[in-house]
């Protein structure tokens, strides 16, 4: 099939706070599209402030997908969320609309616009329940620097915080005796595929961060976490690994002190935004950068669908970056 031929996929990429949801929902206005979600913090109902989950005003009016699909002790894998993402791609195909895949989870992006298929080993629990003892005997970071010696590739791609992704990885290679990075299968993916890119300064991102952080609190972070907590999630838990649920838990515990869990909050954000300029790289020729300051969403559509030959396309340069 020609390239021409093939369905069209829009992606949406870019850093943490560099704006990429209010600048999703209006390009999916312009473009009768609906949005699917690559962020890996999403899956997670209940976990919406400490997230920066877009809100149920901010959806109303475009669809959105693969939001809330998840309890917080319930485990969603690069797998599931890559056979999940392809069926609503399709889905929407058929409505006769636009998906326009969108996040900061740079690995749950590129298993879709790749063709990834990730490694399938059946799970032994015994060597995970040995591993993660490992953690909790030395700690996530312990285990993930053994996990650096063994396969330093995978290492780099795994957030040292994330321990199932972590276990999962030196569970593949001690039951297959192959490194993790190399059992991953590519394929052609079966779309015509445009990414457009939102960039900032990085010393505005930070600032951003800081901002984000601190309305988070004002907005009852700490509340959100107590009510997990009381309705039985733990703070050990994979999905309370994202930034912020376990410096509020251990708020709530007397373990941390408010300021302390802010400033752990926004030092462990900024190094997360350096991970991710790892996975988005504005030098990748493939993906078309914006400055988000600038950016605008009609001129932007338009551009978007003269790419990838949409009715209505209007053939112009690119818009401004």
């Amino acid at each position: 099939m020609s390239e021409s031929a093939l369905p069209p996929l829009l992606t949406l990429v870019g850093p943490t706070a560099v704006g990429k949801t209010d600048f999703a929902i209006r390009l999916a206005l312009e473009l009768n599209a609906e949005v699917i979600s690559a962020d890996s913090r999403y899956f997670y109902r209940g976990m919406d402030i400490g997230t920066a989950k877009p809100s149920l005003s901010e959806r109303q009016g475009v669809p959105h997908h693969l939001i809330d699909v998840a309890a917080p002790d319930e485990t969603w894998s690069l797998g599931q969320f890559r056979l999940a993402a392809l069926q609503a791609i399709d889905e929407i195909h058929a409505r006769g609309r636009l998906p326009l895949l969108t996040g900061g989870t740079g690995q749950y992006i590129r298993a879709v616009t790749e063709g990834w298929s990730p490694p399938e080993i059946v799970p032994n629990p015994a060597l995970r329940q040995a591993l993660e003892g490992l953690a909790e005997t030395h700690s996530p970071y312990w285990l993930h620097d053994k996990l650096n010696i063994l396969d330093p590739e995978a290492a780099a791609r795994i957030d040292p915080r994330n321990l199932r992704r972590t276990v999962r990885a030196l569970e593949v290679i001690f039951s297959s005796g192959r490194l993790f990075s190399r059992q991953s299968a590519f394929s052609p993916a079966p779309f015509r595929i445009l990414q457009i890119g939102l960039t900032r300064p990085r010393e505005v991102l930070y600032r951003r961060v800081d901002e984000r952080i601190e309305s988070m609190f004002q907005r009852g972070f700490l509340d959100e976490v107590r009510g997990l907590l009381a309705a039985g999630y733990s703070s050990s838990l994979p999905s309370m690994s994202a930034i912020g649920y376990r410096e509020a838990a251990a708020v709530l515990g007397g373990q941390m002190s408010l300021e302390e869990a802010i400033a752990q909050m926004k030092r462990l954000t900024r190094i997360f935004v350096r991970r991710q300029a790892n996975w988005f790289k504005v030098s990748d020729e493939r993906i078309h950068w914006l400055e988000a300051e600038n950016a605008s969403a009609r001129e932007t559509a338009a551009w978007a669908r003269a790419q990838l030959l949409l009715p209505g396309g209007v053939k112009q340069g690119s818009p401004a970056s």
